[in-house]
């Protein structure tokens, strides 16, 4: 009920989200016959739905490589997150990752749900690594020794400083930016973008997600995840855990605020990265994250339910941003609005209120400068006619019985 109560409060999301279904459900019916390809590619929808979307429509080389590159640094994240494996066991794991990828009979037990089903058949993983091109092979060893040892790193080590923060940010997400850059350029498809400019992709999405996933992180068990810098945090609190208590509201949202101050400083060297991008299937797999971290950074600035509960884009938004993301003209138009949303929440009283407007008056300035924001109609500040419910839910359950209809596995006659 949750979602249709949605789509009549935002109608116009039912052709996207229709449009949505329908492409996970083809990309379900394009496994590839083979038993490891099948495997990982089922793995890859598994663990990550929409980012087995929006890898569907790159070219069947390039789509192969980064769907292993996905498969193996999840794997390598999966040993990093299970807290429960003893620190002399994990820390030599990982260090020596990116040499288990070359060995087809390799596994190890960890993980919970689908990531324990991927550790635990991880050879069909480096089956489908051993059949990709060398260049591919080599981006993808160099990206796990990398990330394997800094993660290494941060086992024994606690993010104290913004430089820790931004060091660890590197480590597990700065150099997936990196890895997709290689993986580019040795499709022949692009220029090497430059390491500053991969490393901000990466950067701005872990950010996001580090800030969204605070409670998920704080309440781990057996042992707490603490990813937010002490020095942030220690500005408005003693203990991280802290923030997540009642009486502390005034003060958490304080944090949050410059936790995601901290955050927008990437967003300039992502929207270059993105304009120099030629193909169009691989902007459209850059681009579409990037809109969804300025759109969850604009739900989470300012909201206490970070510290309750869990906040993030609704569907038929989701779904919206997934299906009119063709150009740079879209990504300059959405990151324009999420910004001013963004800029409307903030509160001249708080703390890094200059800091926060300064950094979103430079985005929303790119963005002006790009002259692409002249008679476009925003899908994210909506000021459109309503509809009659009743239509609509008659609507969204006539094409929905048509979908399942059409996808029905078919009766032997």
């Amino acid at each position: 009920m949750g979602s249709l109560r949605a789509i009549l409060r935002h109608p116009d999301d039912l052709y996207p989200l229709l449009k949505l279904k329908y492409a996970a459900r083809n990309a379900e019916k394009q496994i590839p016959p083979e038993p490891h390809w099948g495997f990982c590619y089922t793995m890859l929808h598994k663990v990550s739905r929409s980012f087995g979307l929006v890898i569907q429509q790159l070219d069947t080389d390039l789509r192969d490589a980064i769907c292993i590159f996905y498969l193996v640094l999840r794997a390598l994240d999966t040993v990093e997150d299970d807290t429960s494996i003893a620190t002399e066991l994990k820390v030599p794991i990982l260090m020596a990752f990116h040499r288990h990828i070359f060995d087809r009979e390799w596994h190890f037990s960890c993980g919970t749900k689908e990531y324990r089903v991927l550790m635990d058949q991880f050879h069909h993983v480096s089956t489908a690594f051993l059949e990709l091109a060398p260049g591919y092979q080599d981006a993808i060893e160099d990206i796990t020794m990398r990330m394997g040892a800094g993660m290494a790193k941060f086992i024994c080590k606690e993010v104290e400083t913004t430089n820790d923060y931004d060091e660890y940010c590197h480590y597990v997400a700065g150099l997936v930016g990196l890895g997709l850059s290689k993986l580019f350029h040795a499709s022949g498809k692009e220029d090497l973008a430059t390491d500053a400019m991969s490393n901000s992709m990466g950067l701005f999405l872990q950010k996001t997600n580090i800030i969204r996933d605070y409670l998920e992180d704080i309440n781990e068990i057996p042992k707490s995840r603490m990813f937010w810098p002490r020095q942030i945090w220690s500005k408005y609190v003693n203990k991280l855990e802290d923030l997540k208590s009642q009486e502390n509201s005034v003060k958490a949202v304080q944090c949050l605020n410059d936790m995601v101050t901290n955050a927008l400083v990437h967003v300039e060297d992502c929207l270059k990265y993105m304009s120099d991008l030629r193909d169009p299937a691989i902007f459209r797999f850059c681009a579409i994250p990037q809109i969804m971290a300025i759109g969850t950074l604009a739900l989470c600035y300012d909201n206490i339910e970070v510290f309750r509960g869990v906040v993030k884009m609704r569907r038929g938004l989701t779904a919206k941003i997934i299906d009119r993301t063709k150009t740079m003209f879209d990504v300059y138009g959405a990151f324009y609005d999420f910004s001013r949303m963004l800029k409307f929440k903030v509160d001249d009283k708080d703390p890094n209120a200059g800091t926060t407007k300064d950094r979103l008056d430079s985005i929303l300035k790119i963005c002006r400068d790009s002259g692409t924001l002249n008679d476009r109609k925003s899908y994210i500040i909506e000021s459109g006619p309503q509809y009659n419910a009743a239509i609509m839910v008659a609507i969204f359950f006539i094409i929905l019985a048509i979908l399942q209809a059409y996808f029905a596995p078919k009766r032997a006659v």
